[in-house]
């Protein structure tokens, strides 16, 4: 079941984005190439939606409503198989928008998508988002640029799929997730913890490998101090080293 939690100014009724998540929004990689004006009337149309730990954010074969991007927290794209199995394809950070496809296209959502934690969610009509795509001749131009990064993306992780092993894999994304949730190491400036918590399971899913492969190569990375294994979640030691172990084609 979904559980949506709105937060309204008392005053105003205005749904409240705290200064952390305008932050987030303003400063993600495509909405900061935007014009302020079209950055202006996106926020103005924004409300926002907050949701705990596995909460639904949306479902595959809705239609499509809303335009979304993440402010905190994490967004876990995912689907399920015929058999059960669930496949994890990206775990979205504060900054990504996501919806604009279905809305394009006006075909139905293609994927589940889950609050990883506690997420904040600021959500643009699909009646707004065609309102601003009537104003703002660039914002045609902006999306564009968003899907071809996407595909450049997709191209990618494909050919990372059929060229590289497993460690390579675990090692690139490792490397993204400290880009995208890593936050320097208490008494060890040149370590980078990642925030965002994942089970072995789920970045199991995410690599498309079953987590007892997963943890034998953890394992093995630990020991040659790229990585440090705790409680608490992974530690990044040496960066270099794991631009290195990325790039190799067979494994060692």
């Amino acid at each position: 079941m979904r559980r949506e939690i709105l937060d309204f100014d008392e005053d105003t009724q205005e749904p409240i984005i705290t200064p952390e998540e305008r932050l987030a929004i303003n400063g993600g990689r495509w909405f900061s190439t935007l014009s302020p004006a079209l950055k202006h009337d996106i926020l103005r149309c924004i409300y926002v939606k907050r949701f705990h730990d596995g909460d639904l954010i949306a479902a595959r074969g809705e239609p499509p409503t809303e335009w979304i991007a993440c402010a905190k927290g994490a967004a876990r794209v995912s689907s399920t198989s015929l058999t059960g199995k669930q496949i994890i394809f990206a775990y979205l950070e504060p900054g990504i928008w996501f919806g604009d496809v279905s809305i394009f296209d006006g075909d139905k959502r293609t994927h589940d998508v889950y609050a990883h934690g506690n997420t904040t969610m600021v959500c643009v009509s699909r009646t707004d988002f065609h309102k601003i795509l009537a104003t703002h001749v660039e914002f045609y131009e902006a999306l564009m640029r968003l899907q071809a990064r996407r595909i450049r993306q997709l191209f990618g992780l494909i050919e990372d799929l059929n060229t590289l092993p497993l460690r390579s894999r675990l090692a690139k994304q490792l490397l993204h997730l400290k880009r995208s949730y890593g936050v320097p190491a208490l008494n060890h400036p040149n370590e980078f913890r990642i925030s965002l918590h994942l089970a072995q399971e789920e970045l199991a899913q995410l690599l498309g490998a079953s987590r007892q492969r997963v943890n034998q190569e953890l394992k093995s990375m630990e020991r040659e101090e790229a990585i440090r294994i705790e409680p608490g979640g992974l530690v990044i030691r040496n960066q270099e080293l794991l631009l290195n172990i990325s790039h190799e084609i067979h494994p060692v």
